[in-house]
């Protein structure tokens, strides 16, 4: 035993503890590594994962990619397609017929006793509805006569208002080109080249553009009337997108309602963009909207959030946290307290009974805080600056808690939606645009799209015909929108 103690000195003793602790520190840097490594890939995972259906990603960002489609309604038991009772919305004669052509059997062609047989009348109809593209070249003349009432002066006759020049488009063929190009989203050139094929009329893509941008002017003080109907409104749905514009990323803002839709464009998305707008700094209703930061920055206002935004959310965390169990708890919960609204919404009543208020109350905090206990806050370690980094699920977790009631309105409040679908529908055209066109070449194109749709979807909200609306704002007759809403 000597010999073997005398091998190890204390010089080599020490070496391998020095090894030890290096070899320590070693692991301790790779397990750190690993832990940033695995974090790191659960997030570039979850982005992967990301689609619109689990999460607040629009439905054009997942191109040809589609995610299948998972709906949360549970089956009703009902057979598909139209229930008994409903009424049919098909296709149907709309006038008499302009044309009637008789066809004769076969048999009957060339036979020597043609005309001689006995009719038993029409055996069966079809009808085909078909359109007759014609131009039509009007000829205004100013008649001149010698007055002699007016002691032989020579009068002139007068032009109408609307016939301005010696050579214009009329009033119809100006109105379909608008409609092309903005509710159609056919570009200028392609309009042009549409209109020429068709009617033969080489109308140039300047004069499309001179179109679309007198269209808007006209509507400056109807579309400054729809703003004040909005800021007069007791609810209003917010959202915003971003579009190409000039060479660089601009905003449209959209405020609208089941009667209004009011589409601005700002450089910014934020709160400045939102005061240029010019609808929540003076709206003191209830507005829905998505939770993005800066509406809460308008505190006269009453908020109501977007659960079907939450849905997404709470979806995309059952996707890639599977052992996570509060999120479709959380999703079970909003589901049920939509249905018993709606239940008693179809029933009549006005309110919710406390017995279900409270339920829900509890159940709500109890996910809550179960959420807490399977992500809880880590802690910061010594040294480091800052506050420490809750994570998404955490992040979403205390959101839930912090707007619980503008999360539960629509159960406290029947006028309140569930989701924020109105403002999504109102600013979708945005998307469709820009995705056929690509961009706006300029800020004056993007705030005339923005006028003429604002008046378009006001219009289609009131049951108007968009090609009427758009005839009337032409001849300065924009402001028979407001005699439907009324």
């Amino acid at each position: 035993m000597a010999g073997l103690n005398n091998g190890f000195t204390s010089d080599s003793t020490q070496q391998l503890l020095d090894k030890i602790d290096q070899l320590n520190a070693i692991i301790d840097k790779l397990t750190e590594t690993v832990a940033k490594l695995s974090a790191e890939n659960a997030v570039l995972r979850e982005q992967l994962n990301k689609n619109s259906k689990n999460s607040s990603k629009p439905p054009s960002s997942d191109g040809l990619k589609k995610p299948s489609p998972k709906s949360l309604r549970k089956p009703s038991g009902k057979k598909q397609g139209a229930q008994e009772g409903h009424k049919g919305k098909g296709f149907s004669i709309t006038q008499s017929p302009d044309k009637t052509i008789d066809h004769i059997p076969a048999k009957c062609i060339g036979c020597l006793n043609a005309g001689k047989c006995t009719s038993c009348g029409v055996a069966e109809r079809r009808y085909e509805i078909d359109i007759v593209v014609n131009t039509m070249v009007i000829q205004h003349r100013a008649l001149s006569f010698r007055c002699m009432k007016e002691n032989g002066i020579v009068i002139n006759g007068a032009f109408p208002d609307n016939v301005t020049s010696t050579m214009q488009y009329g009033n119809n063929l100006e109105a379909l080109a608008v409609s092309l190009n903005t509710i159609g989203m056919v570009s200028i050139k392609r309009t042009h080249e549409i209109l020429s094929a068709v009617f033969g009329i080489p109308i140039s893509t300047g004069t499309i553009h001179n179109m679309v941008m007198g269209l808007a002017g006209k509507l400056a003080n109807t579309v400054e009337h729809i703003r004040q109907a909005v800021v007069s409104s007791t609810i209003n749905h917010f959202d915003e997108t971003g579009s190409r514009v000039d060479k660089k990323t601009m905003w449209f803002h959209n405020a609208s309602n089941k009667d209004y839709t009011y589409l601005t464009v700002s450089e910014k998305r934020g709160t400045e963009g939102m005061d240029a707008a010019g609808i929540l700094p003076d709206f003191k209703g209830i507005a829905v909207h998505d939770c993005w930061k800066p509406y809460w920055r308008y505190g006269d206002i009453r908020h109501a959030l977007c659960c079907a935004h939450l849905l997404r959310e709470l979806i995309g965390v059952v996707e890639n946290q599977p052992e996570q169990t509060w999120p479709q708890e959380m999703i079970d919960l909003l589901l049920r307290m939509k249905e018993v609204r709606d239940k008693a919404v179809y029933s009549g009543k006005e309110n919710l009974s406390y017995y279900y208020l409270h339920t829900f109350d509890k159940e709500y905090d109890r996910i809550i805080e179960e959420g807490r206990i399977q992500n809880p806050i880590q802690e910061k370690k010594p040294g480091k600056r800052g506050r420490q980094a809750k994570g998404k699920v955490r992040s979403l977790i205390e959101r839930l808690s912090e707007y619980k009631d503008a999360v539960c309105l629509f159960t406290k409040n029947f006028f309140i939606p569930f989701d924020n679908n109105q403002a999504e529908r109102d600013i979708r055209m945005i998307k469709v645009k820009t995705k056929v066109s690509g961009c706006f070449r300029t800020k004056e194109g993007a705030d005339a799209f923005a006028k003429i749709m604002s008046y378009i979807g006001t219009s289609n909200k009131h049951g108007i015909n968009s090609f009427i609306a758009v005839k009337k704002a032409l001849m300065n007759q924009s402001n028979f929108i407001f005699d439907k809403v009324d």
